[in-house]
């Protein structure tokens, strides 16, 4: 007997976390109808600690990169009395007051997760439930988020001891006590500096060794007396130009890294994504933290390192990165290839307009807010105001988008996703502008 699948002009939304929820609350003031299930008990997301989802990488002494002037919600400003770079705790606050004060929490499902999700001929789409339960809409929004699928590296060899990806970190005494264990932290990105650099006190781990494939830019929270990310350019500064103005300014404050003991770049600042940290290089100069080379391949009690050379260690923190997963999909065209994803203005795939993804990028200098701003292209299509353009020209568009945004950047996983966050606001907001007019044309 065919399974029942109750039909609706509704909208569905994947995810309650800051992306799900701005999306919730920018449909609502549209008067558009939907439903938006959460597969927690909770909202939050990444940023809810101890999500009992498991899609949570928070740990216990998480503060934001992000300043408070960057992540806020357009129409609801942060505490006046938060520090610049607020705890996990304080930002979840916040998320939880945003969907309490527009009366957002009613029309989440909690505790529900979507299993599936098929687009039928006539492009409207089969969303079943952990359940059982199949429910039919005419759109779908992806904010499954893209911090909750651990990459991990393939060494040769096998190691003996613990061993976690940074994903699962929570504080240095529990699950596993770091206290007088030599320890080996494999990567270079935010996660990476901020676990190791807690670590590294003297009265928790005996060494503290961190290993980079290449050199890296650290860049401090910090700059001329301000949150550095209160000094990002304007959007409509030429890329070019901006960068150069911002690179000079990086190596005049924080100098050489091989001057702090650390591998020298073999690119420019703002040619990968920045490792932010106010601790790590204070760290590392003060020999807490021991930076050594990329790795060849895992020993029982140790690794050895591309130079030859061996050392043992009592546990391995992976801190490498996160996949882009859709695991309600199985249309070969939704499956992510390398870990890209190319989208029309990282929101829509040619060929599925009715299919939305938010938060699916790596903004500089902040994620928070970044699916506020794409909801107003989402809900300007979904109630009739904005077309896109023949998917001949979105292709060319998103090629074009992809050279300017991640052009200067190294060839890398973590890149793959890569923009500046106000020129891609700057161009989101002319796109609108342009999809109106090419509705009104179609009209």
């Amino acid at each position: 007997m065919a399974a029942t699948v109750l039909a609706s002009n509704k909208v569905c939304i994947i995810g309650a976390g800051c992306s799900g929820f701005t999306m919730a609350k920018r449909l609502k003031d549209r008067g558009i109808a939907y439903d938006c299930f959460e597969m927690s008990d909770d909202i939050g997301g990444n940023w809810y600690f101890n999500n009992p989802n498991g899609a949570s990488s928070c740990y216990e002494s998480l503060h934001i990169d992000t300043s408070k002037w960057r992540l806020a919600f357009e129409d609801f400003p942060v505490p006046e009395d938060w520090p610049d770079f607020p705890h996990h705790r304080q930002l979840l606050q916040y998320f939880r007051a945003y969907v309490d004060h527009f009366g957002l929490r009613e029309m989440i499902s909690f505790n529900t997760k979507v299993e599936h999700c098929m687009r039928r001929a006539d492009h409207k789409w089969d969303v079943t439930l952990a359940g059982g339960e199949t429910r039919r809409y005419s759109a779908l929004i992806v904010a499954n988020g893209h911090h909750w699928d651990p990459r991990l590296p393939d060494y040769p060899g096998e190691f003996d001891g613990y061993q976690i990806h940074s994903h699962v970190y929570r504080d240095p005494f529990k699950p596993y006590d770091f206290r007088g264990k030599r320890v080996l932290v494999v990567g270079a990105g935010n996660s990476a500096m901020d676990i190791a650099s807690e670590l590294a006190q003297r009265p928790i781990a005996k060494r503290l060794v961190v290993s980079m494939r290449r050199g890296v830019w650290v860049l401090p929270k910090y700059m001329d007396g301000k949150p550095t990310d209160k000094n990002v350019l304007p959007g409509w500064l030429p890329a070019g130009l901006g960068r150069a103005l911002a690179r000079a300014k990086i190596k005049s404050a924080i100098g050489r890294m091989e001057d702090y003991g650390l591998p020298r770049p073999d690119h420019e600042p703002l040619d990968a994504h920045p490792s932010v940290s106010g601790e790590f290089l204070t760290r590392v100069g003060c020999g807490d933290i021991a930076a050594r080379g990329a790795m060849e391949r895992l020993e029982s009690d140790g690794v050895i390192f591309a130079d030859g050379t061996k050392e043992e260690f009592d546990a391995i923190i992976w801190a490498t990165g996160y996949k882009i997963s859709f695991p309600f999909f199985n249309d070969p065209e939704l499956i992510p290839e390398e870990n890209q994803f190319p989208l029309y203005k990282r929101i829509v795939k040619p060929g599925y307009t009715n299919l939305y993804f938010l938060g699916l990028a790596q903004p500089l200098p902040t994620l928070v807010n970044f699916a506020e701003q794409q909801s107003k292209l989402v809900a300007s299509h979904l109630a009739g105001d904005y077309a896109f353009p023949p998917e001949i020209q979105m292709r060319a568009v998103i090629a074009a988008d992809e050279r300017r945004h991640r052009g200067h950047f190294y060839d890398a996983p973590r890149h793959t996703m890569q923009i500046d966050f106000n020129q891609y606001v700057t161009d989101l907001l002319k796109e609108i502008g342009e999809g109106m007019k090419r509705k009104k044309v179609l009209q």
